[in-house]
């Protein structure tokens, strides 16, 4: 399935384009961002690279990742959803908004909007979450959303020079109630 473009209830998801490099650098390049990230921040040529890797990644068959644009109303990218596909109906979500976006619910639209999109068209049957122990509002995105904490992920990911830890969620297609959030 490509392209494909998902509305939500304030953003739009849609696929990535080479013209989103500019706007993903925003994101991606701010360690404000990143520090809640499982990789530290890019720097522009870095940032293509992702893009582009994004664009190719897109068009296989079969797909193994949705790494979409969370787009305001004006079509620009605001931020980044993504579901990576794990194995047999499962996926890994991840998320992130630019900083100057924050405190509108753009996050929680979007990870609805995707988890959604996992369950409904992908008949995926798990999504998880691994969000940095220190990360309240991504942790809050999660259970507003219904996602259940399952553990913690010790020494996780490397990242701002350091091991850190990760807090799992998950969720289930029989638990999913995309009225949450």
């Amino acid at each position: 399935m490509y392209p494909i473009t998902i509305p939500g209830r304030v953003i739009t998801l849609r696929e990535l384009r080479p013209d989103d490099a500019a706007d993903a650098l925003a994101i991606v390049g701010d360690d404000r961002v990143t520090q809640w990230l499982s990789f530290d921040s890019r720097d522009q040529a870095a940032t293509v690279a992702m893009v582009e890797g994004a664009v190719r990644r897109a068009q296989l068959d079969p797909r193994i990742e949705y790494y979409l644009a969370v787009a305001d109303t004006s079509d620009r990218m605001i931020g980044f959803a993504r579901l990576g596909l794990t194995g047999h109906q499962a996926a890994k979500l991840g998320y992130a908004i630019g900083a100057d976006h924050w405190g509108h619910g753009y996050a929680t639209d979007a990870a609805r909007t995707i988890i959604d999109y996992g369950f409904r068209e992908l008949k995926l049957h798990r999504i998880t979450a691994a969000i940095g122990p220190d990360n309240a509002s991504s942790i809050g995105v999660a259970k507003r959303l219904g996602m259940q904490y399952e553990g913690r992920l010790r020494d996780h990911v490397f990242t701002n020079g350091a091991w850190r830890d990760s807090q799992l969620y998950s969720i289930l297609a029989p638990e999913w109630n995309d009225t949450a959030g």
